[in-house]
């Protein structure tokens, strides 16, 4: 039978510092739900605590993870076209299906941008357009274009994800890299 390990000075410190104001509930008031719920806080409390001192990110900084994709669609990712049929499909990556609106995005922050995307599809889909193409530019060289990485992550989230269909990259003719065509869902 193994033997417990050691605690290091360093986690008896963060101990300290974790259960340090904390007193205890009278007897009989904690219940398994309550106590994992104040482990949480405790821990929320204690990462808050350490991270006091680290430098504030400057304002231009990407914003957080995502929220979780809209679990009643497929994800959407170029390429992969799963709420629709393969003959429209394979229209939409050849370019037959042709954009009925654009937007232009390069050149925008990624703040600009997310709103632009936002406001474009709304007013497009309100508008019963069914193509459009969002022309995102190939970024550099090296690190690949911000917004060519972001939209289909906006895409996946609400509400952007409750009225797009399908996304695959442009033809050459509408942009290829640096563009996506954009399938929206019918109105109801």
């Amino acid at each position: 039978m193994a033997g417990k390990r050691k605690i290091s000075r360093d986690e008896e410190n963060l101990w300290r510092q974790v259960t340090d104001g904390i007193e205890p509930l009278a007897p009989g008031a904690a219940t398994p739900e309550a106590e994992s719920k104040s482990d949480d806080a405790v821990v929320k409390k204690a990462r808050a605590t350490k991270n006091k001192d680290k430098v504030k990110p400057a304002k231009n900084t990407p914003p957080p993870a995502t929220p979780p994709a809209d679990k009643s669609h497929p994800e959407l990712t170029p390429g992969k076209s799963a709420g629709l049929d393969k003959r429209n499909a394979q229209r939409l990556k050849r370019g037959q299906l042709r954009p009925e609106a654009r937007v232009d995005l390069h050149g925008m922050i990624q703040s600009e941008a997310h709103v632009a995307l936002n406001d474009f599809i709304a007013e497009s889909h309100m508008a019963g357009l069914r193509n459009v193409l969002v022309i995102t530019g190939k970024g550099s060289v090296r690190e690949g274009g911000v917004l060519r990485r972001m939209v289909p992550r906006w895409l996946n989230q609400p509400p952007l994800r409750g009225m797009v269909v399908a996304i695959e990259q442009a033809t050459p003719r509408d942009g290829g890299g640096g563009a996506y065509y954009l399938l929206l869902r019918r109105r109801r």
